[in-house]
């Protein structure tokens, strides 16, 4: 629509037909011709009309007659005064329906007009890069309050050089993870022991692969009878304390009897099974009923109804989900479950781990913000752990480390046991001295308990092919052993039994290493190769235990053995076996198991 169309264009200024839409907050063409079209159709029709998009810029307020300034952003003919923004132009009509020399100005003052002058641009410029950085320190300022208020939830313990220093290994990584019969909180004063310690009431070693494709939850038993080692503990006034050892004990007095602290539960596991766990976390009654409350509740299934007057344990038959109160009485009962016994009550709390585990990893909790603060909030609150740990950001970083593993690779079992062969009426149990010592072995050589095929680099398959090849008759087989473990005599109990078991009559005892290892290797040249497999097939080495030289050896000289601190005695072997027995109960983090 021309000016023609309209009338004289000297008589309407097209400024004028610019007017605020209350609305919407932004300025639109009104035409005289218009009358009956909205705002946007006039608008559109111009628009079209001139084959140009129209100019929308609503930021300049209107001057005193409801017009605006002149088009070139100088002051003139009292329109528009010289600081006041510009109208959006009607250059692109004009240009599109004139001729001529008109239409070549008109159209170079309709671009002259677009630029805005310098010093509003900088102004702009100016309050956009002012709210960028108050964005940017306010978030910041946020997040840092929000890892001031975690951070200072966590309460944490020094345990000396029991756990790393390290947040996350570059290996394996083991994390303990106890729950302890200690009363704290309001309402927990009626639950078992007024007044107890806390002793070491659920414990579970979580062993995480150094690929992180999948990971093993042993359960240990609490009524667990071994050897509590001597162990170091760490004052608030920085002095130490040594507490002897008892060598036969519950497990469960690993942890507050007679002053110990979680280090001394460290060091009992390491003791019993080889592997050292790397950090521990802690929590109590109180934690627990915290814990199911901010995720929301956790989904359990009975195979049968359970009412438990001991506990106040009332569950139906099949699916519910059980928080706070309701979820203590779950896991603490001993009397609803199988025949009673503690490790009827160790499989429903694995149960319930396991779907605690898939509700914190399901998506409505991951994309919840609301729901993830209120869970960080309480775990924070919930957690005691070691000092290697004890901040929130490396509590995060943990998480995420550990939460790469999916969790239908995620297996639950409990270490395996037999009675306690010195009681005449059993109550306590012992580790079984086989199916026992080969799941340790198969978590000291990283070995999963899953399907899962575990990521191998190319220097990784390299070292495992040193296994592969033909091996030398035992009679050829010459081996020097030094013993770097914690055994002692532990390299004359190898020759003796290589020597009479195995046929190895060229072994000799060397007695002690020059230091302690904690790997077991086997150094040896490359024309020493077969006997080296030869050996390593007896003594059960992994492919990490080899270490081949690159000069061959000369005459009657012998390979070296070095017993390490993965070493458990001899005949028993340094890697465990491909997969666990059968007859060894686990279950899978991802399916639900109703508790019978």
């Amino acid at each position: 629509m021309d000016a023609q169309s309209r009338g004289r264009a000297d008589d309407i200024d097209p400024a004028d037909q610019w007017v605020l839409n209350p609305h919407t907050g932004n300025y639109e063409l009104r035409l005289d011709q218009s009358a009956g079209e909205s705002p946007v159709a006039a608008r559109t029709a111009t628009a079209e009309g001139s084959g140009r998009r129209e100019d929308t810029r609503t930021d300049a307020p209107r001057d005193g007659r409801g017009g605006r300034g002149g088009r070139d952003g100088r002051e003139g003919s009292g329109r528009r005064g010289a600081n006041s923004p510009e109208v959006p132009g009607q250059r692109s009509r004009r240009s599109s329906q004139s001729g001529g020399r008109g239409a070549e100005t008109a159209a170079a003052a309709g671009r002259r007009k677009r630029k805005a002058p310098k010093a509003r641009r900088k102004k702009a410029l100016m309050w956009t890069g002012g709210v960028t950085a108050f964005l940017v320190v306010s978030a910041s300022l946020g997040a840092y309050i929000l890892y001031e208020k975690l951070n200072g939830n966590i309460d944490s313990i020094d345990i000396g050089d029991q756990g790393s220093k390290n947040v996350v290994s570059e290996g394996p990584m083991n994390i303990l993870i106890i729950g302890t019969d200690k009363r704290t909180g309001k309402g927990n004063e009626g639950y078992g022991d007024k007044g107890s310690e806390g002793h070491a009431d659920t414990t579970i070693l979580f062993h995480v692969s150094e690929d992180r494709t999948n990971a093993t939850a042993m359960s240990i038993p609490r009524d667990l009878m071994t050897e509590i080692p001597e162990c170091e503990t760490k004052k608030p006034d920085g002095t130490t304390t040594t507490i002897p050892g008892t060598p036969n004990e519950r497990f469960n007095t690993s942890l507050g009897q007679n002053g110990r602290n979680p280090g001394c539960t460290m060091k009992t596991v390491e003791n019993i099974t080889g592997v050292k766990p790397d950090h521990f976390m802690m929590v109590d009654f109180n934690a627990v009923k915290e814990l199911t409350t901010a995720v929301g509740g956790v989904e359990v299934c009975m195979a049968k109804p359970v009412d438990d007057p001991k506990s106040h344990l009332k569950l139906k038959q099949g699916k519910s989900k059980v928080e706070g109160e309701m979820a203590l009485a779950l896991l603490r009962t001993r009397h609803s479950f199988g025949n009673e016994s503690d490790l009827d009550r160790i499989k429903v709390q694995q149960q319930f781990l396991a779907s605690m585990i898939r509700e914190m990893k399901s998506s409505d909790t991951l994309t919840n913000p609301k729901k993830l603060y209120t869970l960080a909030d309480a775990a924070t609150n919930a957690l005691t752990v070691d000092t290697g740990i004890g901040d929130a950001k490396k509590l995060m970083t943990l998480a995420q480390e550990i939460g790469k593993v999916d969790t239908k690779n995620v297996t639950f079992l409990t270490m395996p046991v037999i009675d306690n062969p010195a009681e005449p009426t059993p109550i306590t149990v012992v580790v079984d001295p086989v199916k026992g010592e080969q799941l340790f072995a198969m978590l000291r050589s990283d070995t999963s308990l899953t399907e899962v095929k575990q990521k191998q680099k190319a220097a990784k398959g390299k070292q495992a092919a040193l296994l592969k090849g033909p091996k030398a008759a035992p009679a050829d087989v010459r081996v020097d052993v030094l013993n770097g473990g914690e055994i002692s005599g532990a390299a004359g109990a190898t020759v003796t039994w290589l020597q009479n078991q195995q046929g190895v009559l060229k072994s000799t005892n060397k007695a002690n290493a020059p230091e302690k290892t904690k790997k077991t290797t086997l150094e040896y040249a490359p024309n020493q190769a077969d006997q080296a497999r030869a050996l390593a097939e007896m003594m059960g080495l992994p492919a990490t235990a080899m270490k081949p030289g690159t000069a061959d050896a000369e005459g009657l000289e012998a390979m070296v053995l070095t017993l390490g601190a993965d070493f458990k005695g001899a005949g028993i072997p340094i890697t465990g076996p491909a997969k666990m027995p059968d007859d060894v109960e686990k279950a899978s983090a991802d399916k639900t198991v109703c508790a019978k």
